[in-house]
Order: C-alpha cells, then sequence, then structure tokens
C-alpha cells in the first residue's frame, strides 16, 4: 500500500451538485429551483414558523403552565422495595442507587414513602421520609435516618 493508493471507502463520498451546468446534467437551466416564485430568488423562502403572513399557531395558542425554578424533586422508594436487603443493612442513597432503586439524578436526594410492608430491620439513610414509610420502618424494629 502506497499513499497515493489510499481511497475512502465506497459510498463514503458522493459528488458534489454542479448547478447550472447545461441541460444533459439535470441540473441546467433553472438549476433545480423551478420556475419564479418566491424559492426560485436569491435568499428566497421563509424563516422557520412562518405561515404566509396568517398569525402563526405559536401566538393563537395561550400559554399555560408555570415552572417553579425553586421546586425540589426527590427520587422516591417504597419500603417493600427495601426487602431486598440483609437484615441489620445501613441503606444510604449509594446503596440504594447500586442496586437502581434510585437514579440519583433528582436535586433534592431520596424520599422513602410508606407504601407495602418492611419484613425487615434495617437503617434506612435517606433525605426525607414520609409519615407512613417512618412508621413501616420504626415497626420492623428499623431506624430512620434524615440526613
Amino acid at each position: 500500500m502506497r499513499i497515493h493508493t489510499i481511497q475512502p471507502a465506497v459510498g463514503a463520498t458522493t459528488s458534489e451538485k454542479r448547478l447550472g451546468r447545461g441541460v444533459g446534467s439535470g441540473l441546467g437551466k433553472t438549476a433545480g429551483k423551478g420556475h419564479k416564485g418566491q424559492w426560485a430568488r436569491s435568499g428566497g423562502g421563509v424563516r422557520p414558523g412562518f405561515e404566509g403572513g396568517q398569525t402563526p399557531i405559536a401566538r393563537r395558542l395561550p400559554k399555560r403552565g408555570f415552572n417553579n425554578k425553586f421546586r425540589i424533586d426527590y427520587d422516591i422508594v417504597n419500603v417493600d422495595a427495601l426487602n431486598v436487603f440483609e437484615e441489620g443493612t445501613v441503606v444510604t442513597p449509594q446503596l440504594l442507587a447500586e442496586h437502581r432503586l434510585v437514579s440519583c439524578k433528582a436535586n433534592g436526594g431520596v424520599k422513602v414513602l410508606g407504601n407495602g410492608h418492611l419484613t425487615k430491620k434495617l437503617t434506612v439513610q435517606a433525605d426525607k421520609f414520609s409519615a407512613s414509610a417512618k412508621a413501616a420502618i420504626e415497626a420492623a424494629g428499623g431506624v430512620a435516618e434524615v440526613l
């Protein structure tokens, strides 16, 4: 192999469109722009969202909703999901992420909710607990620690 023999893979490159180079090329005369009109002109066409002078749909529809930039999102986990851990385990948000019970992408951390039954004595560490979750953990003999 010599450096002057190297070529791109077959189909990796395409030749450029040579517009206005005679009728035989298929792109002669009007150069693929058709006859007259806005799209045939230099700099022709319209901006995105333009509807020919009609009021655009983005302006016809009402604004709706509100995004609270101070909202705190929590990754939630229910107490019945904690049954996968061994008795006496200290359950941390990192351990929950390793077992794929939470994603750790929420800005507020982890909140434990009280759906289901907990059958094991665990020490659960989280950023927030619902009242029913705290009761369920303590009823099973465990401890709910707020981080």
